[in-house]
């Protein structure tokens, strides 16, 4: 099929969540405390559907049973995740489980294995990545006496700035940020820390520290890595990373570029601009917050405008 594939994405409310998914991007969100926006998501906690030609209505996870001629993949299920998060709030301090680890303790579930994109900061913004602790007798310790100032360790951010988050990697967002993650179609969360927050009935949030202690990794400390930068006509492409779970790339529309036919299904984002998809005489306007898949053998295919994407596949 030589059509994108544009898609309605599912908005999540959580404890954390703001309006800035609604002032960012102009979404209509469904309360003042929506979290999430799953933008390319076929998981069975919040599928997107698919807005457009003869799959209209469709479900991301039907259309990939139904016709794996578009993906070409080997997976059983459509393997990534596309978000976007305001954490307003704290988020809580995390880890997720590994494939195997996953898929032996959370009924099959893939891992998690995911990588951020700053969209937003504000000052003074900050995450949690990685602790100090040196020995898994020391992290249960640290835990266990609530050290949580001596175990985290935090570090600043900025729009534009990029992390990747491994499995087994402690993490959480802090207040004041907005970020495109990329990561596997997984919805399994170990919850380590959360502040002694309590919710709208008054109750504090379930931990998992158990699991947490058994998959995260040790020692664990962030180290910074210089990206890859090259150039497709009037595009500049900034890859962040590229292993068994994704590639992700930015790339940096100014005028027009033409591509041609990848062997891979990409997933595109668009985080900032105005422009135009060609396929053909086929015109197609894309716009800051739209989502859409390119299938196997699309194109080729011009980008035209002023357009910022992030751009993923398996």
């Amino acid at each position: 099929m030589n059509e994108p594939i544009f898609l309605n994405p599912v908005f999540q409310d959580r404890i954390w969540g703001g309006t800035k998914l609604k002032t960012l991007f102009g979404y209509e969100i469904p309360s003042d405390h929506t979290g999430e926006c799953w933008a390319v998501s076929a998981h069975p906690n919040g599928q997107s559907t698919v807005k457009n030609g003869p799959f209209a209505g469709q479900k991301l996870g039907d259309l990939w049973a139904s016709h794996q001629e578009l993906f070409h993949s080997n997976s059983k299920v459509f393997p990534l995740l596309t978000k976007l998060l305001d954490a307003s709030d704290d988020l809580s301090v995390q880890v997720h489980p590994d494939d195997a680890y996953a898929g032996e303790h959370e009924n099959g579930e893939l891992g998690k294995t995911e990588c951020w994109y700053i969209v937003d900061a504000e000052p003074g913004a900050e995450i949690v990545y990685g602790h100090e602790a040196t020995s898994k007798e020391q992290l249960v310790q640290y835990i266990e006496e609530g050290k949580w100032d001596e175990l985290l360790t935090k570090i600043p951010v900025k729009a534009g700035d990029f992390f990747y988050v491994p499995s087994g990697t402690i993490h959480a967002l802090g207040k004041g940020i907005v970020v495109l993650e990329t990561q596997q179609s997984s919805d399994t969360t170990y919850r380590v820390y959360d502040y002694d927050r309590k919710d709208s009935a008054g109750n504090t949030r379930e931990l998992h520290l158990e699991k947490a202690i058994d998959v995260t990794t040790i020692p664990q400390r962030y180290v910074p890595t210089q990206h890859e930068t090259t150039r497709q006509g009037e595009t500049e492409i900034t890859t962040f990373v590229s292993n068994d779970f994704f590639t992700v790339q930015k790339w940096d529309v100014s005028g027009t570029s033409v591509f041609e036919a990848s062997d891979k299904y990409r997933l595109f984002s668009a985080l900032d601009g105005e422009g135009e998809l060609k396929v053909g005489s086929l015109v197609y306007p894309v716009r800051k917050g739209d989502h859409f898949i390119l299938p196997v053998g699309f194109g080729p295919y011009e980008l035209t405008g002023k357009l910022q994407f992030i751009v993923s596949w398996e």
